[in-house]
């Protein structure tokens, strides 16, 4: 199967599932309006979302994004914050020790063609364009939103991975020669300025977080929808190790940042109504 084709089975498949999702979710909203109240308090009426509204709410999720360390001076969220940081920390020292066992290693040639640094962008971008189209076809404003939101959600995390990058300078494991040492990657790749090919933290990760976490918490009600947004966001994840583009840290950082990013500053005000 060539490339072309393989693009148009995978846009067939979101598109397919996709709509799937929305109609089981018409029937569950059906089953169940009777017992809610006629007005449930959600994204619509708190913080409402729009195109118009976008580049406004990102400018004040960088705000919120960028004052952390002050809330963190201050005493609050010290507790997760410190949490992650251990474990970031433990992952960074088994770095050296993991990351070779994927060099050279082929048994994961068919995976990796499959979810390629290509294939994973597009899918990640498929999905909420995807629920848009269909959104737009069932005139509905609810699923329309959600895709706005994820919109939102990968442009804050996308600013901060490119800082962070541009910040760290660490270079990917394919990059370590062979036999080389793989615990000096740090503030290595700063060629070309601001444009290098700089690996902390995994901007593929970051992304599929984020727009997994939107998904998982507006369909929150499926007890199955966050086992597929964060099952496949993991795929993109363990593609970034496998392929040699980053190191488990590298990944484990994005999926942190991309979901804290939109659980704890995209999502706020806009949670669905229990």
């Amino acid at each position: 199967m060539n490339r072309r084709a393989w693009f148009v089975g995978l846009a067939v498949l979101l598109i397919s599932a996709t709509r799937t999702c929305l109609v089981r979710a018409q029937s569950s909203q059906d089953e169940t309006a009777a017992t809610r109240p006629a007005h449930p308090v959600s994204i619509d009426e708190n913080r409402p979302i729009s195109w118009r509204s976008i580049v406004p709410d990102i400018a004040r999720d960088q705000q919120t994004l960028w004052t952390f360390p002050a809330m963190l001076a201050r005493g609050q969220h010290w507790k997760p914050a410190l949490g992650i940081t251990l474990a970031l920390g433990g992952l960074i020292a088994l770095d050296a020790h993991d990351s070779p066992f994927f060099r050279n290693n082929r048994s994961f040639a068919g995976f990796n063609n499959g979810l390629s640094s290509t294939n994973a962008s597009l899918g990640t971008l498929l999905v909420p364009a995807s629920f848009y189209a269909v959104g737009l076809i069932r005139k509905d404003s609810y699923t329309t939103r959600t895709s706005l939101l994820a919109g939102e959600a990968v442009a804050d995390s996308g600013v901060l991975a490119w800082v962070l990058k541009n910040a760290m300078g660490r270079q990917r494991p394919y990059a370590v020669p062979q036999n080389g040492n793989y615990s000096d990657t740090w503030f290595e790749t700063y060629k070309p300025p601001l444009r290098g090919n700089q690996g902390f933290p995994s901007g593929h990760a970051i992304a599929a977080f984020s727009v997994a976490t939107i998904f998982a918490q507006r369909y929150r009600s499926h007890r199955w929808a966050p086992w597929v947004a964060y099952g496949a966001a993991g795929l993109v994840g363990f593609s970034r190790v496998s392929l040699q583009q980053h190191f488990p840290s590298d990944v484990f950082a994005g999926a942190a940042f991309g979901y804290l990013i939109s659980r704890y500053i995209v999502m706020p005000g806009r949670e669905p109504a229990d």
